[in-house]
């Protein structure tokens, strides 16, 4: 199957080139530091130049894209982080180089430009790793198709044939177990096919001639022959993976605080730079010039903070961390950013709000009849089954210790149940019609039956030597959490979305068991994907919540993508966060982090800001007519490593915060 989308590539080349920059120049400014720190207690002269020409290839090289974005915000007046870090890492490079050839008594920064550039390419690092993640998403998602199908030649042959070689009106042969290599429709034999990683269908649907298939989803016991109808691109796994990526690059890139803060800080400072000059020309002491320049640019180097280099990324490493211990995995800050402001959160049901494996809910016994000799019965018969229904039984019989009995001349009907002998007495197990279909009326229990239906259960009754003993009901539970976290988004103003491809009748008795505040059933996945868009259409901030194949578009398309940990892996990269123990929780637990999170990251920006803003006005000289004093290099690094410190102190209190 051809790909059916243009993969990205931009962002692994952007990350690999990244990594190169900072890791060459960490050598650089490791050294450059020990010189510098050296200079104060051995020849200055030296050691200036040995700075130049350890901080030259980490500016002028490592730190080359940073000039080319700050080049690219002064052009389209869009100040930004990027502004900020090329005037300051320029201003005090350049200033140095001047200092070193013209007077060396000046003092220079090479070593703050060398930190500046580091830290920045740090940070670049670690989220450019995060990012790119829709490649992988749309590689797993096309791998889920077989490499092969089983074709009919005309003369009644089969053969097996690469995917890609299939051709509309194809005739194919679906083996039991096997993988549905394209989307299709039956024409021969019966089955029963596990879609849920398409509709969200927590139980085998079956399939008999004229019905459609889906590809990659898994055909059952039952061997047929389709007609394949979509193949390569058009298929719905292809269409699925188009709308990954679709949705990945629609996504608009949210603005850092950071950006918002240097939108106004960096024209302030450019502002107090130029006054300062101004000022120093004017009313300065002789020489006017030299005092101007050196505290105009003063004024630009203590107003860089090397800590805003840290205060998103040291951050977002503790949190991430945080979150790890406590279940919760982060793509990126972008989504810890995000997550904090969501308005409305879409849940899955199968494998979110419940188990995704269907269990024994209730077991009600005609009068007169043992409950376990019901089960006994049904586990007999079901024994050599592998529907999930079967699997439901047989594990009930086996917790409650129920002796198995022996069964004979099984014979399966699909859609309907299972017959056989139990004990040498004529039995069946299954739906209504099937024990009428043989004389047994089922009545007396279809009021019972009812009430389970009700609750979103799949209920089958057994017959034994001509009598009704009984019916069991099947369901796929809750989680245990679900009701606890769906109070805790109430309580925190968020509204709650369940979107599921499972029956109308079953998701609206899930919701009304957890307190769901809108319920849409049978949906596919592009309808999910859709919903997703249209409360975001209306200004809202959605996180969506999933575990399957299904889920994916939609995961990607939110704001906020939630996959558990226990879902497909497409799901969990298609997705922003991913929950490992698959429990709702995970997600009370997210929220709570990435506000904890945002309100660490805007305290550590404040304190990048302002140790800097305390020594501009020191910069721009205020004290020098009353004390004679101008801002040194070495209160000038003070300052710069005072602010980083308080930002490493700040971001490992997220450690210990509680979620």
């Amino acid at each position: 199957m051809s790909a059916p989308c243009c993969h990205h590539n931009a962002i692994p080349s952007e990350l690999t080139e990244m990594t190169r920059r900072f890791w060459i120049s960490v050598p650089f400014t490791v050294i450059l530091f020990v010189v510098a720190m050296g200079s104060h207690f051995n020849n200055h002269f030296l050691s200036v130049w040995w700075e130049l020409l350890l901080a030259t290839p980490v500016v002028l090289w490592g730190g080359w894209p940073f000039f080319v974005r700050g080049w690219e915000s002064l052009k389209t007046r869009d100040f930004n982080m990027f502004t900020l870090i090329a005037l300051g890492v320029g201003v005090a490079y350049f200033y140095s180089v001047g200092a070193t050839f013209l007077k060396f008594g000046m003092g220079v920064y090479f070593e703050a430009a060398a930190m500046i550039v580091n830290l920045v390419l740090l940070g670049q690092v670690l989220e450019l790793k995060a990012r790119g993640k829709t490649d992988q998403a749309i590689t797993l998602l096309l791998g889920l198709a077989p490499k092969t199908a089983r074709r009919l030649q005309h003369d009644g042959t089969e053969v097996d044939v690469a995917l890609e070689d299939l051709h509309p009106g194809d005739r194919l042969r679906v083996r039991p177990g096997e993988k549905i290599p394209v989307d299709g429709r039956i024409s021969e034999g019966t089955s029963f096919i596990d879609e849920s990683m398409i509709s969200g269908e927590s139980m085998p649907v079956e399939k008999k001639p004229g019905d459609n298939v889906i590809g990659a989803t898994i055909n059952g016991q039952g061997s047929f022959v389709m007609v394949a109808e979509k193949v390569g691109g058009d298929t719905l796994l292809a269409h699925i993976a188009r709308m990954v990526d679709e949705a990945s690059q629609s996504r608009a890139p949210i603005q850092r605080l950071a950006d918002l803060v240097a939108g106004y800080f960096v024209p302030a400072i450019v502002l107090i730079s130029i006054c300062t000059f101004i000022a120093w020309m004017i009313w300065g002491p002789e020489p006017k010039f030299s005092f101007a320049i050196l505290n105009s640019i003063a004024v630009l180097i203590i107003a860089c903070p090397c800590a805003l280099g840290l205060a998103t990324p040291m951050s977002i490493m503790v949190a991430s961390g945080r979150g790890a211990l406590a279940g919760v995995l982060f793509k990126n800050a972008e989504v810890i950013e995000t997550l904090q402001s969501i308005d409305y959160l879409i849940v899955d049901k199968t494998g979110t709000l419940t188990m995704g494996k269907p269990q024994v809910m209730g077991l009600h016994a005609a009068p007169g009849v043992d409950g376990r000799q019901v089960l006994r019965i049904a586990a007999a018969l079901e024994r050599a089954s592998e529907h999930p229904i079967a699997h439901a039984i047989v594990e009930a019989a086996r917790e409650r210790q129920v002796g198995l009995a022996t069964a004979t001349d099984i014979a399966i009907n699909v859609g309907k149940g299972i017959q056989g002998s139990v004990d040498g007495k004529p039995s069946a197990l299954g739906n209504a019609a099937q024990l009428e279909a043989i004389g047994i009326t089922v009545n007396p229990l279809l009021g019972r039956a009812q009430a389970l239906q009700t609750e979103g259960q799949t209920v089958v009754f057994l017959a034994y030597d001509t009598k009704v003993l009984g019916l069991i009901g099947i369901a796929d539970p809750l989680k245990p959490s679900a009701k606890d976290a769906i109070r805790f988004f109430h309580r925190e103003g968020l509204r709650v979305v369940m979107l599921t491809g499972d029956h109308r009748t079953t998701a609206e008795a899930i919701a009304r068991q957890v307190g769901i505040d809108a319920v849409h059933a049978e949906v596919l996945p592009e309808a999910k994907a859709n919903h997703v868009r249209e409360l975001q259409s209306k200004g809202y901030r959605v996180a969506m919540a999933g575990d399957g194949i299904n889920d994916a578009p939609a995961l990607t398309q939110a704001d906020v993508g939630i996959a558990m940990g226990t879902g497909t892996d497409v799901a969990i990269e298609s997705a922003g966060v991913t929950l490992v123990k698959g429990d709702l929780m995970g997600i009370v637990r997210a929220l709570k982090l990435s506000r904890a999170t945002m309100r660490n990251i805007r305290q550590n920006l404040f304190f990048a800001f302002f140790y800097n803003m305390l020594g501009v006005p020191v910069a721009a000289g205020v004290l020098y007519p009353f004390f004679g004093i101008l801002l040194s290099p070495v209160i000038a690094a003070a300052a710069m490593s005072l602010s980083s410190v308080s930002v490493i102190g700040n971001a490992l209190r997220l450690r210990s915060v509680k979620i």
